[in-house]
Parts: structure tokens; C-alpha cells; sequence
């Protein structure tokens, strides 16, 4: 059994979480230390300010210089203490003596402390940390002069080193709970973003994802049929397997990913697809001398073409099989109308004899002989290629039973072929155009099919017209597309096997309309055997 997977959500939120906890740690310890030492400088600023403004202070000044007006000093030092939330403001004479303090036992008795030595003794100011009576407190320390500059005495201004801890851990548990509103705000959103990727994902995981492409990437390869996509910017994006093969019998041996299809394919019409975003099915094209059939349909996602693909196998030789099959079904057809034909007269002949009608059975045997030597006369004896020949004959056969009459004139001889490939072809468009002669003449009095072959300075020319309906304006602009036909589905191959066959042998095809009836006529090179007389 695999090992479990973890969902995308999870692993999502999960990460999510994890770095939104330490950034808010992290940003929660440097805020910490960012404020305790701002608030260090400002309370050390304000205790500095404040002693200074003592020691300045005529009250002060006068209450060390005066034994009288000593008692002000404590007054002085409450008052303002009050209004500044100092812990304590403390004045001191030379010898450290107090002469004020928030305690009054404590005045007239020594500093305490340690670090108001500084001062009396050098007179500069300074700061310190130290204990007192009152606790661990930050001292800012001050000298006090008389109008004749000399130093009388010293003021500390004291802030209580417990209150600053107080308003670091306020600060502290603010920051602790913007903390905890930011880290569930970042797995809200952790949660909403892991939603929104599955969403664009299609609700599939990581792992089926990739899945999914290895399954698709056999998929293409295992495909007999060709496949190539392009993106927007026409640039290949896939090609399959079975497409390269058909582009190295092609001649095109490096990989065409990443390049632009008109670089490689020039005739491909995949940018046509991008601009009219219709499909093209059952296409011929030719890739280097290699026919392929095409398919081609634009890639839509969200009503928006991002792309096209054309599938695609190579025709080459199934088409040249397929021509020369559908040549094949046609004197196969012949010769069984032949064959029918034939039966029916030998029926016919069986009952005569059975019920022993003599005179009638000579009169019609006489009038088989007589009608199968005048064909006989007019094909065999101007046509000596005995398979087209054949094929006449059995066409004659193929009309009299479905009640057609099918006049063949055969203005001069035509010599036997130099290539069966190209009897084949003739096939291929003598008998889909008498076909179709015969269909046009269905509901028609007049049945009557001419045709006439004739042969001069190596060119064959056919000409077949029948008297029916008549071809449409608008049939005739489509009647030569492969799969096109007013007769139903299955069928429109014969006109446009006539077209081809034509082509291929680097002829030409002409039609009329006329008021009843249309006329076709083929012209094709036409080599003939030397070595028959």
C-alpha cells in the first residue's frame, strides 16, 4: 500500500501558519526591544530634563543657601514629583545629606545608593541604575550652583525600574495580542488560499496532478494518430510520436517544440483556426510530397481561444490504394451487371426450350448474337486495351438493366495503355461520371446517356451527357468537396475521386449545364504501348 499523500489545503495552511508564526515572533521580540530601549532614552531624557529644571530652581537654590527656607525644598520636590509621576526627586547638599525625599524620616539622613559620588565630588551630571531605600531605580544626577558658580549640592530624579518593566509587559501583552489576532487571520487566509488554488486546479491534489500528465503524456504517445498543438503566440507546444514519424518521412528530423508552425509547417492552417475558431475536419494536406488527412478544431477554455490541435494520419499510400480499389469496385460492378445480364438471358432461353418454342428462341438468340456483335464491333474492335474495353462492355450491360440506353462512340481506335495505373484512373472516372448520369436521368422520359471516347496525338478525351435535371448553381460550387452529396449520408466521394483522378494524371475536367441535362468532359495525357500493333 502507498504511502498517504497530504492534501494541498493542509500542507498550504500548514506552511502558511508556520511562517506567519515567526514572523510574528520575531517581529514581536523586536518590537520588544525596540520599545524598552526607546523607553529607556525617553525616561532617561525626562529624568535628565527634570533634574536639570531642579537644579535651577530658586527654591532649591535658596533652601540649601538658607537654613530658613530648607523646609520649601520637600514642598517643592512633592509637588513636582506629583505632576512628572517621578518616583522620587531627592536634593542633597554637599556632604549627601538629604533634604528631600518621598519618605520624610528619610531627610537629613545620607543618600543611599552609592552613585551620587560623581556628582558631589566632580560635579557632572550623570545616570545610573543603583538601589536605593526605594528599589532598583534609574538616576539621572544633577549639580547645583549659587549665583557665584559654586556647587552647593546635588539632585537625583529617580524612576522606579519596576514601573518601566510594567509598561514594557503592557507593551508586551499588546503586541502578544495583536500577535495571536494576526496568526489566526493568517490561517484564515492560509485556508482561503489553499481553497482558491484547489478551485483553479479543479479540486484535484498535487499528486493527481501529476498523475494525470504522465496518464495524458502516454495517452499522446500511444495515439496512431498524429497530434500537434500550438498556443496563442503560434508556437508549438505538443507534438506525439506518431506525428514525428510522419514529419521525419517528411523530411523535418529535429524536434519543432517552442517554434513557430509556420517555420515548420507552412501550409498547416492551425492560425487560421486561431482567428475564425471554427474546425476543420477530414482536410488533405501535403507535407513535403507526404499527404495526411487533418483535423482541426481550436482549444477554447473559458469562451477564450487559447490554442489549436490538429490530428492527423498519413494518406500517402492509402490513398493511392484507395484510388486504385475504388477503380477496381467499378469493373467489378461491370462485370457482374455482365454476369446478371447474361443470367437473365439464359433463363429466358430455358423456358423457350422447356415449353418448345423453337421459331421464337432462333429469333431471339439471332437478336442477342446481332446485339452483342454490334458492341462487340463498336468497343473491341476501336478500344484495344481489353481491361478498359471490359469495363465499356460491362457499363452496357450495367445501363440495359437499369433501363438506360447507353450510346458509347468510339470515334477511332484507342491504343493500349503504356500504364495500368492509369486505365485504373479512367475507371475511376468513367464510371463515377456515368453513375451519376444514370441517377440525373431516373425520373426522366428520356433515358438516353451519350458518351464518346476518342484518342489523338497521345491525349485520351471523354465526354459524357445525359439528359435528366440538371446540376443547381449552387451544388456546382460544392459538388467537387470530398464527403458533399444531395443523395444522403455516406456518400459524395465520386465527383470528387473524378476531380482527383483527373488531377493526377494532369488533365482537365470541364462541365455544362444545358436546359435538360449536363455534359462532362475530361481531357488526359495518354500514353500508349508501342509493341502492340
Amino acid at each position: 500500500m502507498g504511502k498517504k499523500k497530504t492534501r494541498l489545503s493542509i500542507l498550504i495552511t500548514t506552511l502558511v501558519c508556520l511562517v506567519v508564526i515567526i514572523v510574528l515572533i520575531t517581529n514581536d521580540l523586536l518590537i520588544n526591544y525596540a520599545t524598552g530601549e526607546r523607553l529607556k532614552e525617553n525616561i532617561e531624557e525626562k529624568a535628565v530634563i527634570i533634574s536639570r529644571t531642579m537644579a535651577k530652581s530658586e527654591w532649591v537654590i535658596n533652601g540649601l543657601q538658607n537654613k530658613d527656607e530648607e523646609k520649601y525644598i520637600q514642598e517643592y520636590t512633592n509637588e513636582i514629583s506629583r505632576y512628572t509621576d517621578l518616583t522620587f526627586i531627592v536634593v542633597m547638599d554637599m556632604d549627601g545629606i538629604r533634604k528631600s525625599h518621598p519618605n520624610p524620616e528619610l531627610i537629613g539622613k545620607p543618600f543611599v545608593g552609592g552613585d551620587e559620588d560623581t556628582v558631589l565630588e566632580q560635579g557632572i551630571e550623570h545616570i545610573s541604575i543603583s538601589e536605593g531605600t526605594l528599589g532598583d531605580s534609574l538616576r539621572a544626577f544633577s549639580p547645583i550652583f549659587n549665583e557665584e558658580g559654586e556647587q552647593i549640592g546635588a539632585v537625583s530624579v529617580g524612576i522606579s525600574l519596576q514601573e518601566i518593566d510594567d509598561v514594557i509587559n503592557n507593551n508586551h501583552i499588546s503586541n502578544l495580542i495583536s500577535s495571536i489576532v494576526g496568526l489566526i487571520i493568517g490561517i484564515l487566509g492560509a485556508w482561503f488560499i489553499a481553497r482558491y488554488i484547489k478551485r483553479i486546479l479543479f479540486g484535484l491534489e498535487p499528486f493527481q496532478i501529476a498523475k494525470l500528465l504522465k496518464e495524458r503524456s502516454a495517452t499522446l504517445e500511444s495515439a496512431r494518430e498524429g497530434i500537434i498543438t500550438i498556443d496563442k503566440d503560434h508556437k508549438i507546444t505538443i507534438v506525439n510520436k506518431a506525428a514525428m514519424k510522419v514529419f521525419e518521412k517528411a523530411g523535418i528530423t529535429e524536434s519543432p517544440v517552442g517554434k513557430n508552425v509556420e517555420e515548420v509547417l507552412p501550409h498547416s492552417h492551425l492560425e487560421d483556426i486561431l482567428k475564425s475558431k471554427q474546425p476543420e475536419m477530414d482536410v488533405e494536406q501535403k507535407i513535403n510530397g507526404v499527404t495526411i488527412l487533418a483535423n482541426r478544431m481550436p482549444i477554447i477554455v473559458n469562451d477564450e481561444v487559447v490554442g489549436a490541435i490538429s490530428t492527423f494520419r498519413d494518406l500517402t499510400e492509402l490513398k493511392q490504394l484507395a484510388k486504385q480499389l475504388s477503380g477496381v469496385k467499378l469493373y467489378a460492378e461491370a462485370l457482374r451487371a455482365q454476369s446478371h445480364e447474361f443470367m437473365n438471358k439464359l433463363h429466358v432461353i430455358n423456358g423457350m426450350v422447356t415449353t418448345k418454342s423453337y421459331d421464337e428462341l432462333d429469333d431471339y438468340i439471332k437478336q442477342i448474337v446481332n446485339q452483342r456483335n454490334d458492341e462487340l464491333n463498336h468497343v473491341v474492335k476501336n478500344v484495344k486495351d481489353s481491361i478498359l474495353a471490359g469495363f465499356l462492355l460491362g457499363k452496357l450491360s450495367d445501363a440495359r438493366e437499369r433501363d438506360v440506353n447507353l450510346q458509347i462512340d468510339v470515334a477511332e481506335e484507342i491504343p493500349a495503355s503504356a500504364d495500368n495505373q492509369v486505365v485504373h484512373k479512367l475507371i475511376t472516372i468513367i464510371g463515377n461520371l456515368t453513375d451519376n448520369a444514370i441517377d440525373a436521368i431516373k425520373s426522366k422520359e428520356n433515358r438516353t446517356i451519350d458518351m464518346y471516347v476518342s484518342y489523338k496525338n497521345d491525349w485520351l478525351y471523354i465526354g459524357i451527357q445525359d439528359y435528366g435535371i440538371g446540376i443547381d448553381e449552387h451544388i456546382q460550387q460544392q459538388m467537387f468537396q470530398k464527403g458533399y452529396s444531395t443523395k444522403g449520408n455516406n456518400r459524395g466521394y465520386g465527383l470528387y475521386l473524378v476531380r482527383q483522378s483527373v488531377e493526377t494524371l494532369g488533365g482537365s475536367l470541364r462541365f455544362e449545364t444545358l436546359e435538360a441535362g449536363t455534359i462532362f468532359e475530361v481531357e488526359v495525357p495518354y500514353q500508349i504501348r508501342r509493341d502492340i500493333q
